[in-house]
């Protein structure tokens, strides 16, 4: 994936593009007036994630121009100044005279709301950016914002100051590169945080290298770390999704080595799919339009999942009839979702004009494409499967044991709810509800340990907080089979506390969240290495068995204090290490002499008074919420983590922690 690549500043030398690209191109669909009035509508939010929404919008901008050929180049600096530079190796904007707007077709680009050359169908087939609005609202929501175009043998500057520019579109100087550089400061007067994360932006230009092959994506952070030392990766694939499902599936065991790959053009849909299979019990399939991610799948993911469920239950019924014959006899049938156990498959289209839609407008609506991909793939997979049968028999084995296990895990979840008929409507003996029946106004606290769990209990307010105290560490659901969290008891628990069932039918894995109990959902813990642990097999049992739930913006961790600072008659609670470090050099001089420090090792150690103002209270508290930004990332991330391999999970540990106890 990342390879050593000498790339200069900018861009090749200037070369004819071949196509004629220029003001005319250019279409204006509206104005560029509310967004700094309500920024969040246009970019998500102000706090981390839109801050990096802004470099994803510029970025777009070079991958368009790689998409219809022009770019092959694109560099992503994040300055000492935390500004920053995206540069391409594109055409560059036009910079003549937009015949409409009466002014150069950059200053149009760049202070215009929806315009730009991915509005006329000559210029680009397809464009990635999930909302559209392009590098003018990055301009809009940025202090200040350079732009540079080198076109035609010379240099084209425009400054601009929160979206208005400083003066004209001028020639700065001679140049024999070719293409456009922007950098730009976030404004700190809309944006919670203006400070940039390199990993964050690494696993974005990671996944566009992976989703746009033969592209090099440079970035390099400024900022010395400290010890002086700056960063820089470059991303390349030559191979595309063969190499991403191969760096998503690395931590798992295979089925066997192959990937399944397909890149073909059904119906003027370009349709690029990259299989494995492999001995886990989960079904990973990560899906894009246009370089989006789409979280919540669509009309692609639906053509995908009927080719396979098709073609595989055809080579079945052809090549395995014995094998059915005895499943049939011990009543179990065969679904969809069986063969899909153990899948991780990435699947990347181009579409011309996606129609998208669902909660975060990350569902593909476009009804053409199902046929597309369900055609596409049905004639991949068929090939696939008659010329390799060694291969096809352990797809046909593993999904047999998916339909049996999918069978015992009913049985489980039957055999649990009848033993405790007397847990009121099925709720857990522990829990200890709230009064509220409003999901949205309702809260659940999963508490580890029952002195913690009683501290909650007493501390908690009884309208729309309930407690869930669970016993130790629940186990590690990414290394057994379906059926057997629906057997340990804590999980059984949570699930039922919750009120997810499992699909329209009762033998289904989909989770139905129609009789959800509670909209937050509050995983609280100690703030030590075990808690760590434990939040984090909580979270991968949600994003295995629950994702939605993640997705709807259900899922947080609680923030305890690590310590009570006082000195005198002063005290405050200090969530981390550095706070008791301010609290020293506001109130002591920076000295431990005269100051008492608590430090808190569970939460079981404070008493509910202190429990609720510090960790509980919705007016004090600080919670996390639990996204899912990048989902091959995150699926990645767990599996390493929570898989068999020691070696990549003592590294992430090791490079990600702020303390760990490593043991081999």
């Amino acid at each position: 994936m990342m390879e050593d690549v000498e790339l200069k500043s900018g861009a090749e030398p200037m070369t004819d593009s071949g196509q004629d690209y220029s003001a005319s191109n250019i279409q204006v669909l509206e104005g560029l007036e509310a967004v700094r009035k309500r920024p969040a509508m246009y970019i998500g939010d102000i706090s981390e994630k839109g801050l990096h929404h802004l470099v994803y919008e510029t970025v777009d901008n070079s991958i368009d121009e790689a998409l219809a050929g022009y770019c092959t180049h694109i560099e992503v600096t994040i300055n000492e100044d935390n500004s920053i530079t995206v540069q391409d190796n594109g055409r560059g904007i036009p910079v003549d005279m937009h015949e409409k707007e009466h002014k150069s077709a950059l200053e149009v680009v760049m202070t215009v709301l929806h315009a730009g050359g991915k509005f006329d169908k000559g210029s680009y087939k397809v464009s990635g950016g999930l909302h559209g609005v392009g590098v003018s609202c990055v301009n809009a929501l940025s202090s200040h914002m350079t732009s540079q175009v080198f076109r035609d043998g010379k240099i084209y500057q425009q400054e601009y100051e929160k979206g208005k520019p400083l003066y004209d579109v001028r020639i700065v100087g001679d140049t024999e590169l070719r293409g456009t550089r922007q950098q730009f400061w976030p404004d700190g007067s809309i944006f919670i945080t203006t400070h940039y994360k390199y990993d964050i932006l690494a696993n974005r230009m990671r996944e566009l290298a992976f989703l746009n092959a033969g592209i090099t994506i440079t970035l390099t952070d400024m900022r010395p770390d400290d010890e002086g030392n700056t960063r820089q990766e470059v991303f390349h694939s030559a191979d595309g999704l063969k190499e991403f499902v191969r760096y998503i599936d690395s931590t798992r065991t295979h089925l066997f080595d192959d990937v399944i790959y397909l890149n073909t053009e059904k119906q003027g849909i370009p349709i690029e799919v990259a299989i494995m299979y492999n001995t886990a019990y989960s079904e990973n399939l990560h899906s894009y339009v246009n370089n989006i991610n789409t979280i919540e799948g669509g009309t692609h993911l639906q053509g995908f999942r009927m080719a396979l469920t098709r073609t595989l239950k055809k080579y079945a019924e052809e090549q395995c009839a014995k094998e059915l014959e005895k499943l049939e006899k011990n009543k179990v049938e065969i679904s969809g979702e069986d063969f899909r156990e153990g899948l991780t498959a990435v699947i990347s289209i181009k579409v011309a004009e996606p129609q998208f839609e669902g909660q975060t407008k990350t569902k593909l609506g476009n009804s053409e494409v199902v046929g597309a991909v369900n055609q596409a793939v049905g004639e991949a997979l068929t090939n696939y499967l008659e010329e390799h049968p060694k291969e096809a028999k352990l797809i046909v084995d593993k999904v047999i044991l998916a339909a049996t296990a999918r069978v015992a895990a009913r049985k489980a979840r039957e055999s649990v709810q009848r033993k405790s008929p007397m847990s009121g409507g099925g709720l857990p003996g522990k829990l200890a509800d709230c009064s509220d029946r409003d999901p949205a106004n309702c809260e659940m606290f999963i508490v580890e340990g029952d002195s913690a769990g009683g501290s909650a209990k007493q501390g908690r307010n009884r309208h729309f907080q309930a407690i869930l105290p669970i016993r130790g560490k629940i186990f590690n659901v990414e290394r057994v089979m379906w059926h057997k969290a629906f057997e340990h008891e804590e999980v059984n628990n949570i699930i039922q506390a919750l009120g997810v069932r499992y699909g329209l039918g009762e033998d289904s894995k989909e989770a139905n969240y129609d009789k959800l109990r509670y909209h937050k959902v509050v995983i609280m813990t100690d703030a030590d290495v075990d808690g760590y642990h434990i939040d984090t097999l909580l979270m991968t049992l949600f994003y295995r068995y629950m994702p939605e739930l993640i997705q709807r913006g259900h899922l947080y961790i609680a923030t305890p204090p690590l310590y009570r600072c006082k000195k005198g008659k002063i005290e405050e609670y200090c969530y981390d290490d550095q706070q008791r470090m301010q609290f020293l050099l506001k109130y002591n001089g920076g000295q431990e002499a005269g100051v008492t420090t608590q430090r808190y090792k569970g939460l079981g150690e404070m008493n509910p008074e202190q429990l609720w103002e510090t960790t509980m209270n919705p007016d004090t508290r600080v919670l996390k919420q639990v996204t899912i930004e990048d989902a091959a990332g995150a699926d990645y991330v767990f599996s390493m983590l929570m898989g068999e391999d020691v070696a990549p999970r003592r590294e992430f540990i090791e490079r990600n922690a702020n303390y760990a106890n490593i043991d081999a």
